[in-house]
Protein backbone atom coordinates (compact mmCIF):
# COMPACT_ATOMS: atom_id res chain seq x y z
CA UNK A 1 0.00 0.00 0.00
CA UNK A 2 1.24 3.58 -1.01
CA UNK A 3 1.55 6.92 0.68
CA UNK A 4 2.57 8.41 4.43
CA UNK A 5 1.91 5.63 7.08
CA UNK A 6 -0.60 8.55 8.15
CA UNK A 7 -2.12 8.09 4.44
CA UNK A 8 -1.80 4.27 5.31
CA UNK A 9 -3.87 3.89 8.79
CA UNK A 10 -6.33 6.22 7.30
CA UNK A 11 -7.08 3.78 4.62
CA UNK A 12 -6.77 0.58 7.05
CA UNK A 13 -9.28 2.20 9.51
CA UNK A 14 -11.82 3.38 6.48
CA UNK A 15 -11.61 -0.63 5.65
CA UNK A 16 -12.67 -1.66 8.95
CA UNK A 17 -15.26 0.77 9.96
CA UNK A 18 -16.98 1.22 6.42
CA UNK A 19 -15.94 -2.39 4.43
CA UNK A 20 -18.49 -2.10 2.06
CA UNK A 21 -18.09 2.10 0.95
CA UNK A 22 -18.29 2.35 -2.55
CA UNK A 23 -14.52 3.20 -4.45
CA UNK A 24 -15.70 7.16 -5.17
CA UNK A 25 -17.15 7.38 -1.57
CA UNK A 26 -13.82 6.06 -0.50
CA UNK A 27 -11.38 8.01 -1.91
CA UNK A 28 -13.30 11.34 -1.24
CA UNK A 29 -13.73 10.30 2.55
CA UNK A 30 -9.58 10.12 2.68
CA UNK A 31 -9.26 12.88 0.95
CA UNK A 32 -10.99 14.85 3.38
CA UNK A 33 -9.22 13.37 6.17
CA UNK A 34 -5.68 13.89 4.73
CA UNK A 35 -6.94 17.67 4.82
CA UNK A 36 -4.01 20.21 6.73
CA UNK A 37 -6.45 20.75 9.46
CA UNK A 38 -7.39 16.97 10.19
CA UNK A 39 -3.49 16.22 10.66
CA UNK A 40 -3.04 16.74 14.08
CA UNK A 41 -6.30 14.17 14.79
CA UNK A 42 -5.34 10.50 15.24
CA UNK A 43 -6.04 8.68 11.80
CA UNK A 44 -9.48 6.69 13.49
CA UNK A 45 -10.80 10.33 14.22
CA UNK A 46 -10.12 12.00 10.96
CA UNK A 47 -11.13 9.13 9.02
CA UNK A 48 -14.64 9.21 11.22
CA UNK A 49 -14.99 12.63 11.26
CA UNK A 50 -14.35 12.71 7.46
CA UNK A 51 -16.74 9.88 7.10
CA UNK A 52 -19.63 11.86 8.77
CA UNK A 53 -19.43 15.14 6.82
CA UNK A 54 -19.35 13.14 3.63
CA UNK A 55 -22.13 11.19 4.26
CA UNK A 56 -24.28 13.87 5.18
CA UNK A 57 -23.11 16.48 2.50
CA UNK A 58 -23.11 14.24 -0.44
CA UNK A 59 -25.71 11.59 0.60
CA UNK A 60 -28.39 13.75 2.96
CA UNK A 61 -30.64 16.59 2.45
CA UNK A 62 -28.19 18.48 4.99
CA UNK A 63 -27.74 20.98 2.11
CA UNK A 64 -30.91 21.63 1.20
CA UNK A 65 -31.40 22.59 4.85
CA UNK A 66 -29.14 24.85 5.11
CA UNK A 67 -30.29 26.43 2.08
CA UNK A 68 -33.53 26.97 4.03
CA UNK A 69 -32.03 28.06 6.66
CA UNK A 70 -31.80 25.33 9.37
CA UNK A 71 -28.68 25.79 11.38
CA UNK A 72 -25.76 23.44 11.44
CA UNK A 73 -27.20 21.36 14.66
CA UNK A 74 -30.95 21.30 13.11
CA UNK A 75 -29.91 19.94 9.79
CA UNK A 76 -27.27 17.47 11.70
CA UNK A 77 -30.20 16.38 14.04
CA UNK A 78 -32.71 15.77 10.86
CA UNK A 79 -30.27 14.15 8.89
CA UNK A 80 -29.09 11.48 11.48
CA UNK A 81 -30.68 8.75 10.42
CA UNK A 82 -30.72 9.03 7.06
CA UNK A 83 -26.88 9.23 7.73
CA UNK A 84 -26.44 6.19 9.76
CA UNK A 85 -28.80 4.14 7.08
CA UNK A 86 -25.99 5.27 4.35
CA UNK A 87 -23.21 4.03 7.00
CA UNK A 88 -25.25 0.97 8.08
CA UNK A 89 -25.14 0.02 4.19
CA UNK A 90 -22.24 0.09 4.08
CA UNK A 91 -20.81 -2.30 6.99
CA UNK A 92 -20.63 0.46 9.27
CA UNK A 93 -21.08 -0.45 13.55
CA UNK A 94 -21.00 2.72 14.73
CA UNK A 95 -24.14 5.20 14.53
CA UNK A 96 -23.87 9.21 14.32
CA UNK A 97 -27.51 9.27 16.16
CA UNK A 98 -25.51 7.75 19.40
CA UNK A 99 -23.48 11.14 19.09
CA UNK A 100 -20.49 9.09 17.52
CA UNK A 101 -19.87 12.57 15.29
CA UNK A 102 -18.26 15.63 17.34
CA UNK A 103 -18.70 19.30 16.48
CA UNK A 104 -15.28 19.42 15.47
CA UNK A 105 -15.62 18.08 12.00
CA UNK A 106 -15.19 19.52 8.52
CA UNK A 107 -16.99 22.99 8.66
CA UNK A 108 -19.55 23.50 6.69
Amino acid sequence: MAGTKRQQAIRKALRAVTPGIPFSDAEAVVALAERKHMKDLPPSTALWLSLGSHVRHVHTDYERLLSEGYDRDAARFFVAEETDAVLTGWGCQRSVSEGDLGEEDEPD
